[in-house]
C-alpha cells in the first residue's frame, strides 16, 4: 500500500529568498475570523447577543451583523485599514514597493467608506473597531455595541410615540 505523503507548506527559511518569506506571510493573513472578530464575537456572545458573520448579502460584508438591532460591526486591522494614514503613508513610501501598497490601502479605505454609506442608505447603524481597540479593551467595545443598540431603541419609541401624536391630533379623539 503506498504511502501518501502530506504536503507541506513552506514556512519562512533563512535558505529562501525574501520574496518567498513574503509570499509565506502574506498567505498567513486571514479575512475571516481573525483573532480580533474572534475576541469580540465570544465577549458578545456572553452578553446575550447572538449575531451572524461574515454576511455577503450586505455591502462590505460586515464581521459581525445583529440583524434583529440592524447593526453592521466592521473589526479593521490598522495596517490594510490605513489607521492614522498621514502617519503611515510616509512611512510606505519609503518602502519596498511603495505605490502597490498605498494603492491598495487607498482602495480599501475607499470602498470602507462607500460600504458606511450604502448600509446607512439601507438603515444600518455601523460601527467600525480598530483590532487593537478590541484587543486591549474589549469591555468597551462591547459597551459601544450596547449604546448603539439602547441609542436606536430610544430612538424607534420616540419616532413610534410621534407617530401616535399625529393620529391624536387628527380629530378622531383617540389616544
Amino acid at each position: 500500500m503506498p504511502v501518501k505523503r502530506r504536503k507541506t507548506v513552506a514556512g519562512p527559511d533563512h535558505r529562501k529568498s525574501k520574496e518567498a518569506s513574503r509570499h509565506y506571510n502574506m498567505q498567513q493573513i486571514k479575512s475571516k475570523d481573525t483573532s480580533i472578530e474572534l475576541k469580540l464575537r465570544k465577549a458578545l456572545w456572553a452578553k446575550g447577543y447572538r449575531y451572524r458573520k461574515n454576511v455577503r448579502e450586505l455591502p462590505g460584508s460586515p464581521d459581525i451583523v445583529l440583524t434583529k438591532q440592524k447593526i453592521a460591526i466592521f473589526c479593521d486591522s490598522e495596517f490594510f485599514h490605513g489607521k492614522d494614514w498621514e502617519v503611515l503613508r510616509p512611512q510606505l513610501e519609503r518602502g519596498n514597493n511603495a505605490q502597490f501598497w498605498i494603492d491598495k490601502i487607498t482602495r480599501t479605505k475607499e470602498r470602507d467608506d462607500e460600504a458606511n454609506k450604502k448600509l446607512m442608505f439601507l438603515g444600518w447603524t455601523v460601527i467600525r473597531f480598530w483590532g487593537k481597540e478590541i484587543l486591549k479593551d474589549t469591555d468597551t467595545c462591547v459597551k459601544v455595541v450596547e449604546e448603539v443598540i439602547f441609542d436606536n431603541e430610544m430612538a424607534k419609541e420616540e419616532s413610534f410615540d410621534g407617530e401616535l401624536s399625529e393620529e391624536d391630533d387628527d380629530g378622531t379623539g383617540l389616544s
